[in-house]
């Protein structure tokens, strides 16, 4: 099945115009994380030691898992709010196939791992699908930081912290729920805390 990702200016500059009404969120937004509520919204998957702790919904330690969404979506935007250690191995997987078995082979996974053994898919970037610079500008560790995620039909977009990433055009998957991650680093190597302060999404 044919891929492509759009990295032309021109291409990043009017989908970056096509996203800056996600700063002006209304009521058509659903809300499923606000500071420390929102885990019921969630199944999980793995063994992650998931809470609601300093404002946010926390995962730092097990051999790794996800949040899942209890609803399935096909055209949609997410707004999130995430804080990454340096090395954090997280990401948004959104569009699952499989539900109850997520990974890169099954879901677009928006990564969060600024420190990724293959770099060209760091933070930013859609694994196996969108490759971001190399080196990369795009790190997340130490601070709060923002995706702005839009899916609708064959295109993909993500915005980081107010810049666009990555921009895709690909049909191999077309609906599903999406997830939160916690992993491990390299030889199972601890990973770092994700934490989740907000997490709102709209259908289009």
């Amino acid at each position: 099945m044919k891929r492509r990702a759009f990295c032309s200016t021109a291409a990043l500059l009017l989908v970056a115009a096509s996203l800056s009404g996600c700063a002006h969120r209304g009521s058509d937004w659903v809300t499923l994380i606000d500071g420390e509520k929102g885990l019921d919204n969630f199944n999980r998957i793995g063994d992650v030691n998931w809470r609601a702790e300093g404002g946010a919904i926390v995962g730092d330690k097990g051999k790794g898992g996800h949040l899942v969404t209890k609803n399935s979506y096909t055209d949609f935007e997410i707004y999130a709010e995430f804080w990454a250690d340096t090395t954090t191995n997280s990401g948004i997987f959104v569009r699952a196939s499989d539900p109850k078995k997520i990974g890169a082979d099954s879901a677009y996974e928006v990564n969060i791992y600024d420190q990724r053994p293959g770099p060209e898919y760091a933070t930013g970037a859609i694994v196996g699908f969108a490759r971001t610079p190399v080196p990369s500008p795009y790190k997340a560790g130490g601070r709060w930081n923002n995706f702005e995620i839009y899916v609708k039909g064959t295109e993909i977009t993500v915005k980081f912290n107010g810049t666009v990433t990555v921009h895709l055009q690909d049909s191999k998957f077309a609906s599903g729920p999406f997830s939160l991650q916690f992993g491990n680093g390299p030889k199972d190597a601890p990973g770092g805390a994700i934490k989740w302060r907000k997490l709102q999404v709209r259908t289009l």
